[in-house]
């Protein structure tokens, strides 16, 4: 539960469950909501519906140890992907380590194990100065019932002792909740939501109630 408002809690979730746990609990809305995305995917075509990481790179050259990592700044959407292109990744300081490869209703990345710069892609950089400081440039979308392969692969390859991670993402300020006109507000403007082990100073206001965070910023 949380303390106050704006802080990033850990909720219950069904999504890392096993098969057989899985289809015990199971509800007819979950059955329902199954066979929707189901047949939205046929319609597609087939395609797997596993997550794939690649690295490119791997700190102390062995594969089967996790990242050294210290910052994580993940950037979610195309505005935020954006706004890393234009703002912090416009320089010679960084380099793709990696890249995450899925297929959905909504993108379908190339089958290629080349790392190149595409929308279909979740590309990682890495900071040739400090190698311990990882971005992540997410414009594809990510499915409902993948983002919890999504974290537990892309987490799954880093250390988590004093790891940082800071996530980007907007939302249309239509959505935006408040008892002012939305006509008013100074656009584009940035609220923060963060966990009560983050000790240092918050850039910019908090979020105000009953704004939330959805989707795979939320997860």
């Amino acid at each position: 539960m949380a303390t106050f408002f704006g802080e990033v809690v850990v909720a219950p979730s069904r999504a890392g469950l096993d098969e057989e746990e899985e289809a015990r609990e199971e509800t007819p809305e979950d059955r329902e909501i199954r066979r929707e995305i189901e047949k939205k995917r046929l319609l597609c075509g087939s395609f797997p519906r596993e997550v794939d990481v690649l690295w490119t790179w791997k700190s102390g050259g062995c594969a089967e140890e996790p990242l050294v990592c210290s910052r994580f700044i993940v950037a979610i959407g195309r505005n935020a992907a954006a706004f890393l292109s234009s703002f912090i990744l416009d320089s010679v300081c960084w380099e793709v380590v990696g890249v995450v490869k899925l297929w959905n209703e909504w993108c379908r990345t190339s089958s290629t194990t080349n790392v190149l710069p595409t929308d279909s892609f979740c590309l990682f950089y890495r900071l040739i100065s400090d190698p311990t400081v990882l971005l992540c440039q997410c414009s594809c979308y990510v499915a409902e019932d993948q983002q919890f392969q999504w974290l537990e692969k892309v987490f799954g390859s880093m250390q988590k002792k004093g790891l940082q991670v800071t996530i980007l993402s907007t939302c249309p300020v239509a959505d935006y909740k408040t008892q002012e006109s939305t006509l008013t507000l100074a656009s584009p403007f940035l609220k923060a939501l963060k966990t009560k082990e983050f000790q240092e100073p918050v850039c910019c206001p908090l979020l105000e109630q009953p704004n939330i965070v959805r989707d795979l910023p939320a997860a």
